[in-house]
């Protein structure tokens, strides 16, 4: 891997990064498709379109279904979804959160029910390394406990340590599969993760002690579940300068266009969110004068598109008229035609980010954008 920071503006930074799997220019968003596809109907070749860069896929729910055995023996995720392009896999420690009523922490990992089946499922770093190793992602995350944001700091420091020692498994057990001659993608990256709830004091020791270990990159976590936007920021402000900075920061699971703007302003330069996908399947799209609900009357006779001068899929052909007929009627195009909406829009807001920071007006960039999505609000 090779990160080169091209221009910075402040903390917001353009960067290059080459992987074995090809070029990715930060800040970036990643596009999520949790079981290895983009809920709303859309391809690979669709995601090439609209300028994706990089794609991301769940470890658990692969796992799970369709078995990550079985994605190997058909070459790995990208030969599997035909995607020739970057991919993230996050490690299944946001499930630890998110699965909280199916699952057990142990020192030697993490024992889930299965949420489709209620089968027994054992995770721990050595086998959410294997299975991100059978998937041959470009990039593996460490596995990790994604603690509550306002959980009891006793328990918030107990878990960090944990996943401290979580980490320096995950590295050993990474390194192992990395000289397998059986491994797909030999050459599969690993980010750490920063937890801490809202501690500074947590999150600013735990970003020291993982940026001496020298991972390929460093993320964020546990931010965006459950405390407000004003303290996930301070966490930013407060944690990224102590991680490395010639190596990529990526927040994770974060979030609005806003929130995007802000945490570029602190620093980050990868991200990912399902708002753009599960917003556009109920008709909600984003535009550079705020979110329209395409559910509206008032868009029943609307002959324009879904914004004006916009590129994507969407708006080069159809109007909001018979978007929201085809989303009244159930019609999966009218989902399929939001999500691609809206996955164009990020992508090409992260596009202008860049540029905005390569011209040093980053700043102005993010208060007019900012000052434009309030017009529909």
């Amino acid at each position: 891997m090779e990160y080169k920071i091209i221009k910075k503006d402040g903390l917001a930074k353009h960067a290059h990064m080459k992987t074995v799997h090809g070029e990715i220019e930060t800040p970036v968003f990643m596009n999520v498709g949790t079981a290895a596809a983009i809920k709303g109907a859309v391809s690979t070749e669709d995601l090439e379109g609209i300028g994706t860069q990089v794609e991301l896929s769940n470890t658990y729910h692969l796992h799970v279904r369709p078995g990550d055995e079985i994605v190997k023996k058909l070459g790995g995720i990208r030969k599997f979804m035909n995607w020739n392009k970057p991919v993230l896999t996050d490690s299944g420690g946001f499930q630890v959160f998110s699965l909280a009523k199916l699952r057990k922490i142990k020192e030697e990992g993490v024992y889930f029910n299965s949420h489709i089946d209620g089968r027994k499922i054992f995770m721990g770093p050595e086998e959410s390394m294997q299975i991100q190793s059978n998937l041959a992602s470009t990039i593996a995350m460490a596995f990790d406990e994604c603690a509550p944001a306002k959980a009891e700091r006793s328990y918030v420091k107990a878990s960090v340590e944990r996943t401290t020692r979580w980490l320096k498994r995950c590295q050993e057990k990474m390194k192992e599969l990395n000289m397998r001659e059986d491994t797909i993608n030999k050459e599969q990256l690993l980010f750490a993760i920063n937890q801490g709830a809202v501690y500074d004091d947590i999150r600013k020791g735990h970003a020291k002690i993982i940026a001496d270990m020298e991972l390929d990159g460093y993320a964020v976590g546990g931010l965006a579940v459950g405390e407000t936007h004003e303290e996930m920021y301070h966490i930013l402000e407060e944690t990224v300068p102590y991680l490395p900075q010639e190596k990529p920061t990526y927040l994770m699971g974060v979030g609005t266009p806003e929130n995007i703007l802000e945490a570029v302003d602190r620093g980050v330069d990868f991200f990912d969110c399902v708002y753009p996908s599960r917003n556009g399947r109920h008709g909600h799209v984003y535009t550079n004068k705020g979110k329209l609900n395409l559910f509206n009357a008032k868009y029943e006779l609307d002959e324009r598109p879904i914004e004006e001068g916009c590129g994507c899929p969407a708006c080069r052909r159809y109007s909001r008229a018979y978007i929201r007929h085809l989303l009244k009627a159930k019609e999966m195009l009218g989902m399929r035609l939001c999500v691609l909406h809206n996955l164009y829009f990020y992508n090409t807001m992260m596009t202008e980010i860049r540029q905005a920071i390569d011209m040093g007006r980053y700043r102005e960039y993010k208060r007019e954008k900012i000052e434009g999505f309030k017009e529909n609000s």
